[in-house]
């Protein structure tokens, strides 16, 4: 097990985040979780966790809660791209996240983790792809001694938030995903809980350099992660 016992957090309001954090709360090993955000998350607690409202856009309104820490999570990201503007989601999406990953570097952590997108390419034709591959990149290029980046495809959440489109995906993807064999299988579908659950179960591990996480190892966590 890695001694990763303070952790700060970017994004525990979202879907995925919100798990992630509810879970690192719970980790006895876990003496200092900070959780920053635009909002305060407020179905986590514990004695570790402390929370500072912020301002995603200005570095300077949190760096000073980033010292001490050991690891840092960013889970901060736009629900549904297609609702805003391609400005504001870079902004929001790449820029905002970039500038959290550089202030981090600077502090000292060491263990970055990212929840990206499966596909993630900066030469890719999506442009939403694309957003998140230069995201990417450019957090490689800051020289962590430790960068994971989850890259799950289609979230399963248990409500529909978003409309026809979502409802028609969370319907298909549990029954396409079982049909997804070999290199296919890091398009499959996972439960918003199951991710959430391996980026905190993540910090509990060991490893140097770039990791990009998959379907298969989001699961693999899972099950180490409860017995570590």
């Amino acid at each position: 097990m890695s001694h990763s016992n303070s952790v700060v957090m970017l994004g525990a309001t979202g879907e995925v985040g919100n798990h992630v954090a509810r879970t690192l709360a719970a980790f006895p090993e876990v003496t200092q979780l900070t959780l920053l955000g635009r909002r305060r998350a407020e179905n986590v607690v514990g004695a570790s966790v402390s929370q500072h409202a912020i301002d995603i856009f200005a570095p300077a309104s949190y760096e000073q809660f980033l010292a001490g820490h050991q690891v840092a999570v960013c889970a901060l990201g736009v629900g549904q791209p297609s609702k805003m503007g391609k400005e504001e989601f870079v902004r929001i999406d790449r820029d905002a996240v970039l500038a959290f990953g550089t202030s981090c570097k600077r502090a000292g952590i060491r263990h970055f983790q990212l929840l990206s997108s499966v596909g993630a390419s900066a030469t890719s034709r999506s442009f939403y792809l694309r957003t998140k591959g230069e995201l990417e990149e450019g957090l490689k290029a800051l020289g962590f001694e430790r960068l994971s980046l989850f890259e799950p495809s289609m979230i399963l959440t248990p409500r529909n938030r978003y409309g026809v489109s979502q409802a028609i995906a969370l319907a298909l993807t549990p029954v396409i995903s079982p049909l997804l064999p070999g290199p296919l299988r890091k398009y499959r579908g996972i439960r918003s809980e199951v991710l959430g659950q391996a980026i905190a179960r993540n910090t509990r591990t060991t490893g140097r350099g770039v990791e990009v996480l998959h379907w298969d190892e989001f699961n693999a966590l899972r099950e180490t992660g409860a017995q570590a």
